[in-house]
């Protein structure tokens, strides 16, 4: 009985040892857990500059994937929106990673809707779509998204929208888009070129009257532009085509000394003249 005393008192001895041990570590980690939630936003705050650090060392790659775990980690910290769209930004302008990027993009189009970030980020998306990817249907496609939220600046985006059908040279759809930037802007400095944009459209298509028409527009309404100068070229241009080459030598003569292509002036007042020799030798 002594024994089985003396053996129930040294387990009893051990066992409360483990139950102290158990409740220290619980108290530490219970400790530790709250010193982490309370100091949470300090760390986060850390590692944010820490991925800034590696993007000003160019260490890019690894400044992605620091920005990335502060957004995949803890997608409600403050600067986890700047963060994803930060790593974006670094696939997009130095790692020229597009297709990442766009990810990166779509994430702060996603998680943070209704934010000037987001806007930025769409805008980033349709840029790269047309600019480096030629994808120029999605590229339309987020423009028009841009354009439908309502966002700042819209006269530029619609200018997008008009150019990227002019780079797939569908140029009855392009002027649609040019046309409806004149009727919804009305006071945006893009006016001159978008008109003259219109121009080449028709001419483009053939339409060398309604380009005259055009062109004779833009150089009246906006005679200090540097478009009044492209203009008064197309026309010249519009009025050889149809074999009024005396009037597009008058226009050209009148552009010596202010078109800046110098060359191209001589060069195509030249050919007006040799066509003009041509054709009265003909007669």
């Amino acid at each position: 009985m002594r024994e089985e005393l003396k053996r129930r008192r040294k387990n009893s001895k051990k066992q409360r040892l483990l139950v102290r041990g158990a409740l220290l570590v619980l108290i530490l980690l219970f400790g530790g857990l709250i010193y982490y939630m309370t100091h949470l936003g300090e760390l986060l705050t850390d590692d944010y500059s820490q991925a800034e650090a590696l993007l000003e060392e160019q260490r890019y790659e690894e400044a992605v994937e620091a920005f990335r775990r502060i957004y995949e980690h803890h997608p409600s910290f403050s600067q986890a929106p700047q963060a994803i769209f930060q790593a974006g930004e670094i696939l997009n302008l130095y790692l020229q990673s597009y297709h990442e990027a766009v990810l990166a993009y779509l994430l702060v189009e996603k998680d943070y809707p209704n934010t000037e970030l987001s806007r930025r980020a769409q805008r980033q998306v349709a840029d790269i779509y047309k600019n480096r990817l030629r994808d120029y249907p999605r590229a339309i496609v987020a423009y028009q998204k841009l354009i439908d939220s309502g966002v700042e600046g819209g006269d530029r985006i619609q200018y997008e929208v008009a150019d990227t059908y002019f780079r797939q040279e569908n140029f009855e759809q392009a002027r649609i888009e040019f046309e409806s930037l004149l009727k919804n802007y009305p006071g945006s400095t893009l006016l001159p070129e978008v008109e003259y944009r219109i121009a080449v459209t028709w001419s483009l298509e053939g339409h060398t009257k309604e380009a005259e028409t055009v062109f004779r527009q833009v150089s009246e309404r906006w005679p200090e532009s540097t478009y009044a100068l492209e203009a008064r070229y197309g026309l010249a241009t519009s009025l050889e085509e149809r074999e009024e080459l005396r009037e597009a030598l008058v226009v050209l003569e009148s552009l010596k000394g202010s078109y800046p292509n110098t060359e191209a002036v001589a060069k195509k007042i030249e050919q007006v003249r040799e066509r003009m020799r041509k054709k009265k030798k003909a007669i």
